[in-house]
């Protein structure tokens, strides 16, 4: 039989680095009254040893954490789980342990039940990626000495709730406006459940681009941010031969209409040019390249987690929306309507 080691103690860090406990204790919580060359030796040991500090006991000592809570949930879309990779990733350069809770349900309950998990857990500040207006209930019953950000939601009805967001109406609108400086008439949109602010933005920036340009405004065709629900509405289009441009959501919906449209026979750009939102890693490879917009999923990531440490660290919520700005990447799947 192997024998089973007891993890390194405390105590046999100080023995090997000949000092006591207590310096041993500085140098774990980063204490500034310990000399560097002293520091090193514990360091060092601390490496020899394989030495793994106690979080729970460093928390006591420290009344700090050092871990954050993300308020997530369960989906494979693109969005939601890059922005999880793009915080905990942003939180690791901070110096920051993450603790995930996944909702259940996108309702206030669910949500309401994973920020009670995270707050048991004592991290010192949550992010939540719950992107449907009902979190705004539960974000709002949070208690104002608890920083706290939203990402991907609209603020409006809770502004004492700091957000973090692409500008998803201006990014619509540069898609829009793209597709009209082409020569298209008008344009059609697949637009995301109605429920997800970021779908009713980028619906309202498309409108407003169509207005803005005298165009008529077809009615919207609902999805649910699937290929699936891409398709369906793509296979209504095709049967209509004066559509000539659409705009989707997210780019899922747009890869299931690009396969509507060609199982219809209508080849893409040449009779329907179409544009995408989120620049999924895919879509250069698809046939065609797809046009989308593109937001940068990891600079959200980083605005969140400092807005976030910033509140940690001054003890003041600082309200209000901090919106990127998206971009238009053109490839293929777009073109000028043939007169």
């Amino acid at each position: 039989m192997t024998e089973v080691r007891r993890p390194p103690a405390m105590r046999d860090v100080a023995h090997l680095a000949g000092v006591s406990h207590q310096t041993v204790s500085r140098v774990v919580n980063d204490h500034p009254n310990v000399r560097s060359e002293t520091r090193e030796r514990v360091l060092a040991a601390m490496r020899k040893l394989d030495y793994q500090p106690n979080a729970a006991a460093r928390t006591l000592a420290t009344n700090r954490s050092q871990t954050i809570g993300l308020v997530t949930f369960d989906t494979t879309l693109f969005g939601p789980s890059f922005m999880v990779h793009a915080i905990e990733r942003a939180a690791r350069e901070a110096g920051f342990f993450v603790s995930i809770a996944s909702a259940r349900e996108l309702d206030v309950a669910s949500v309401r039940e994973a920020i009670r998990r995270l707050r048991e857990q004592s991290v010192e500040g949550i992010v939540t990626l719950a992107p449907v207006a009902a979190a705004w209930t539960a974000l709002g019953q949070v208690p104002l000495d608890v920083p706290i950000v939203a990402v991907g939601i609209d603020g409006d009805s809770h502004p004492e709730v700091p957000m973090v967001a692409v500008d998803n109406a201006a990014g619509a609108a540069l898609a829009t406006r793209h597709l009209i400086e082409l020569g298209h008439p008008t344009v059609y949109h697949v637009a995301g459940p109605a429920d997800w602010p970021e779908a009713r933005e980028r619906e309202a920036g498309w409108r407003a681009a169509l207005e803005d340009a005298g165009r008529p405004v077809p009615a919207p065709l609902p999805g649910d941010w699937s290929a699936q629900s891409g398709h369906a509405a793509g296979l209504r289009l095709a049967a209509d031969p004066s559509v000539t441009a659409v705009f989707c959501g997210n780019d899922q919906m747009a890869i299931g209409m690009l396969r509507a449209l060609h199982e219809a026979g209508r080849t893409v750009p040449r009779d329907v040019s179409v544009v995408g939102f989120d620049d999924v890693p895919e879509a250069p490879y698809l046939q065609p390249p797809l046009t989308t917009v593109r937001q940068d999923f990891a600079e959200l990531g980083r605005d969140s987690l400092n807005l976030l440490v910033t509140q940690i660290s001054t003890g003041v919520r600082r309200t209000g929306q901090h919106r990127s700005a998206p971009s238009l990447v053109v490839r293929h799947s777009t073109k000028a309507l043939a007169q």
